[in-house]
């Protein structure tokens, strides 16, 4: 397995560097502290174009220098930025057609980040100068450890630039004009082209508009940012190659415009990485500890079950999520811990020291503004201890046995407009039965649907609108596999059709013939005959080739679940959304490796290919709780035996012995 950092040792720690906001005198002590904490590694130059590129064909290296020096002298490595994520005001001004325009045609003005269009020639045309020009010169630098392409990539654009790539990127799609008709349905409404030209962005119109050119402008827009940073990406292993190269993603939900199986498939490659950004949303029906599990699961995913890193965390509070809402004690090194259990090959934040200016002056950092005697800055030290005393854990993975499926064609596909329901976004139902799963004891992956599925014993597709046919699904049942399947699935094609037939594409699988669509206002409930209930949504639905397992007692009536035997395996259907997911999880004889562990404690395994393992055990309980093996803590050095407590809000690391 490729070591995804080979000039780092264990496992990755440290955070985005920002010293070109401070005096000189200040950069001393910051690598002071670093070595202090532990920090091995650091994200620098993402936000710097202005210092590096400060007017047209004025190139000014010398603070980079600086900074790069720096750290290579004081034993800190570089996962050096390109610094394309925020163009300075002289080249916005001087490229004024490189600004972004929103859906209503209005031009975007400088003076935040991201400010840039993705499919502007000059802006195209300037990162990979850019990038080239940076790989040039830091190319076996001895701080340099991995290459960091832009910066947290979700800019869409509506302009004439834009119009003109989506057009090109729909001939290819599609082939011709009557393809493209047939595809969007334009006979609906009188919207039928007949020029190319007449094709634009949808923008803000008199009425409700195309579902089918929404959708596909969202995938172009996500193919333009992966051809953007494609192209920064090869610029850089022109000149520096072999060095490790990563992007930092938002697979969490709250960024979900782009298809990042498609960029999983870039980065999950030789000296290339995934890596993500995660910020816990404080507010909300999760419990943190499940948002964590929640983004490492998806981002392990993406990864095909191989390395990933966890590039950016708040070490506190992220001010912008609406207010200042502080990490209790101890939390910080659990979630941290927790990534780690699930798959990261290390713990980083944004961002090592906190700004005195700026739209995030009051973001979090691993050196808060309260400075080094701090709450933040002790568990920084704590958590780069733990991490040095993991460096075995390092190239170690988790091998799930469950999924839960996540598309994200089939994400955009629910929120064109039109919907029957305005209550059945797919995230946050991907997002409940993952943390139900989480509070079980059940680690899972986050998986497409047209992946190779059999490594799991149980799939769960609780929100899988868009799906063309069900071919692979019933080869996983077939071979043995126990699939679940959600309403409102399998409805519609890839051209955002609705298949003929109700469940469409899951019809024949399922076993199942829907009648009608009920569904359900905000806040209504309708009982099952076996004491629970649902919510969101139910269905008139008939069993063709199922077993009814469980019923309406009011309306809509008749069946709810159903369950079919097929091949080897077992297909479940819900008409409805279960508000409690438990009695299903008890139907399928679904449990963690420790089932009386109270909820809020949490075990994963990472094992390595020779077969050592390491069983992760972290509490987010006030209780203490047994964890029944064997093994050393390697966070303490300790023995473990099958009579050992895990103390209350703490956790262990146990290489076990048989």
């Amino acid at each position: 397995m490729t070591d995804i950092v080979p000039t780092v040792e264990g496992l990755a720690f440290g955070g985005d560097y920002n010293p070109e906001q401070w005096p000189r005198e200040v950069w001393d002590e910051d690598i002071a502290l670093m070595r202090e904490a532990g920090v091995n590694i650091v994200t620098v130059n993402v936000f710097s174009w202005a210092g590096v590129n400060p007017a047209a064909d004025v190139w000014e290296f010398g603070t980079l220098d600086d900074i790069m020096d720096l750290l290579a002298d004081g034993g800190v490595k570089a996962d050096l930025a390109t610094s394309t994520a925020s163009p300075p005001p002289w080249f916005s001004q001087r490229h004024p057609d490189t600004l972004p325009v929103d859906p209503e045609g209005r031009r975007l003005n400088y003076g935040a980040r991201a400010e840039y269009c993705p499919h502007a020639p000059a802006f195209q045309e300037a990162v990979v100068e850019m990038a080239s020009k940076l790989a040039e010169r830091y190319a076996g630098h001895p701080a340099l450890a991995m290459w960091h392409i832009g910066n947290e990539y979700y800019r869409s654009c509506y302009c004439d630039h834009a119009a003109a790539a989506f057009r090109a990127w729909l001939r290819e799609r599609h082939g011709d004009l009557d393809a493209l008709n047939h595809a969007w349905g334009t006979t609906f409404w009188s919207q039928t082209f007949t020029d190319w030209e007449q094709v634009l962005p949808p923008r803000i119109s008199a009425e409700t508009p195309n579902p089918g050119h929404v959708l596909d402008f969202k995938r172009f827009s996500s193919d333009a940012l992966l051809k953007l940073f494609r192209s920064e990406a090869e610029a850089v292993e022109r000149h520096s190659p072999g060095v490790p190269i990563t992007t930092n993603l938002m697979v969490t939900g709250d960024f979900s415009g782009i298809d990042y199986h498609k960029w999983g498939e870039h980065l999950n490659r030789e000296d290339r990485l995934v890596a993500t950004d995660h910020y816990l949303i404080p507010e909300g029906p999760i419990e943190a500890e499940a948002q964590v599990a929640f983004g490492a699961d998806a981002s392990r995913g993406l990864a095909r079950g191989g390395p990933w890193l966890l590039m950016e965390q708040a070490a506190n509070s992220s001010a912008w999520r609406g207010g200042y809402f502080a990490k209790k004690p101890g939390e910080q090194l659990r979630h941290s811990l927790s990534y780690v259990a699930h798959g990261s090959e290390g713990a980083m934040f944004f961002q090592w020291r906190a700004s005195r200016y700026g739209a995030e002056r009051w973001h979090s950092a691993m050196l808060p503004h309260g400075g080094p005697e701090s709450k933040t800055f002790r568990e920084v030290k704590t958590l780069g201890d733990w991490l040095g005393r993991l460096a075995e854990v390092k190239g170690s993975v988790v091998q799930s046995k469950a999924a839960i499926l996540l598309d994200f064609e089939s994400v955009w596909a629910s929120a064109t407009p039109g919907q029957p329901s305005g209550h059945m976004a797919p995230y946050p139902e991907l997002r409940r039965w993952h943390a139900a799963l989480w509070r079980r004891g059940v680690t899972c992956d986050l998986a497409g649907p047209a992946w190779d599925l059999s490594r799991y014993d149980v799939v769960f597709a609780p929100s899988l609108y868009l799906l063309d046919d069900d071919a692979n699904l019933r080869r996983f049942v077939e071979g043995g596999g126990t699939l679940v399947v959600g309403p409102y699935s399998g409805i519609v094609d890839r051209n955002d059709h609705v298949h003929p037939g109700l469940p469409g594409a899951l019809r024949e699988l399922l076993g199942v013939r829907v009648e009608e669509f009920v569904p359900l206002r905000e806040g209504q409930t309708v009982a099952l005959d076996d004491g629970t209930e649902g919510h969101a949504w139910s269905e008139i639905v008939r069993a063709e080739d199922a077993e009814a397992v469980v019923g309406y007692t009011d309306y809509p009536g008749g069946p709810a679940i159903f369950r079919r035997s097929l091949g080897e395996g077992l297909v479940w259907y819900l008409s409805t959304r279960p508000t409690d997911l438990n009695p299903l999880f008890d139907r399928l004889d679904l449990h963690g490796e420790f089932p009386g562990l109270p909820e809020g404690v949490e075990t994963v395994r990472r094992t390595h290919e020779d077969g050592r393992t390491y069983l992760f055990a972290i509490n987010h309980t006030e209780r203490p709780s047994l964890i029944p093996i064997k093994g050393t803590d390697l966070l303490t050095g300790a023995s473990w035996t099958p009579r050992t407590h895990l103390h209350a809000n703490s956790a262990a690391v146990i290489r076990e012995t048989q």
